[in-house]
């Protein structure tokens, strides 16, 4: 038995509903948390250092509020302390990839339909997902460890804080709960129907953030960005909506920047996270330097 099947047998043992189970687990998978099959539940055990910039409590009441939503599955337990989840597991989806966005016809759409069910449902998460808070936070972890910015980040979270923070500013959209952190293989396709899963960055916040992070993760094209703008909106999106897609899409970027230096510098395995720092802020600041980004700004500026 791996040391992975072991922890999650082990973890399974100390929740009544689920001590005593011999089925079989199954790993799945997670950048940071273990995450396993075990017939038809399915276990989370959080990752070494999250507790670091995760609030256990805040992503209990968002998993439950977006399972009760109707866009995750149902919670059976959580443990506020430890952070280990247990919920249904979802069968007959597909994980979705970058290419399974590509690839499978109308997922896009999909995709911002789960968005516009979570955010017309009137759900309260206990966290503001603030971006340049978090900025700040997230500084603050990694000056306690010994790993190097990207040069010029500095720099950069000073020209947004001037111009893209006051632009955002102008005409705030009413904040509502949103999932925050839209990677691909946190969605769960049935073809029909898609799932949302993994609630740890989930708080109140502008709910174009959802889809601009969300064209970023799965590398979204000019007619997926489409696709999932004119779901979301039931047609054309106005260019003050479009623009701030398009802002969200840098400052996710910037944000989870200094999120891949925290994995690296808590020597998580899971990826290259010097690369994928060093990739994610490369990938910002030349979206930010287009022409046409300052006119997103500004048509977001003017409402």
């Amino acid at each position: 038995m791996s040391d992975d099947i072991a922890a999650a047998r082990a973890a399974l043992e100390t929740i009544p509903q689920f001590r005593g189970y011999r089925g079989e687990i199954v790993r799945l998978g997670g950048l940071t948390n273990l995450v396993f099959q075990a017939g038809d539940y399915c276990l989370r055990i959080p990752g070494k250092g999250t507790e670091e910039y995760i609030d256990r409590a805040n992503e209990a009441v968002a998993a439950r509020e977006a399972a009760r939503a109707g866009v995750s599955p149902e919670v059976l337990h959580f443990d506020p302390e430890s952070g280990v989840m247990v919920t249904r597991f979802v069968a007959g989806t597909e994980t979705m990839t970058p290419r399974n966005f590509r690839d499978r016809k109308g997922s896009p759409a999909r995709a911002a339909q789960a968005f516009r069910r979570l955010h017309d449902s009137g759900a309260v998460f206990p966290f503001r997902f603030e971006l340049f808070s978090m900025i700040d936070d997230y500084l603050k972890v990694l000056s306690t460890k010994d790993v190097m910015l990207p040069a010029g980040y500095h720099e950069v979270v000073r020209e947004a804080d001037q111009n893209v923070r006051s632009a955002l500013a102008a005409h705030p959209l009413p904040l509502v709960a949103c999932h925050c952190d839209p990677l691909c293989e946190n969605f769960l396709d049935t073809g029909e129907r898609m799932w949302i899963v993994d609630w740890e960055y989930a708080g109140m916040n502008d709910p174009l953030w959802d889809l601009g992070d969300l064209s970023v993760e799965a590398a979204f094209d000019a007619a997926q960005d489409e696709e999932m703008m004119r779901a979301y909106f039931g047609g054309e999106p106005r260019p003050a909506e479009r623009g701030r897609v398009v802002i969200y899409k840098a400052m996710c970027d910037l944000l989870w920047t200094l999120w891949g230096l925290i994995q690296l510098a808590n020597g998580n395995p899971a990826d290259d996270f010097r690369a994928y720092a060093d990739g994610r802020f490369a990938r910002c600041r030349a979206l930010m330097e287009k022409p046409e980004f300052a006119g997103h700004v500004a048509a977001v500026a003017k409402g």
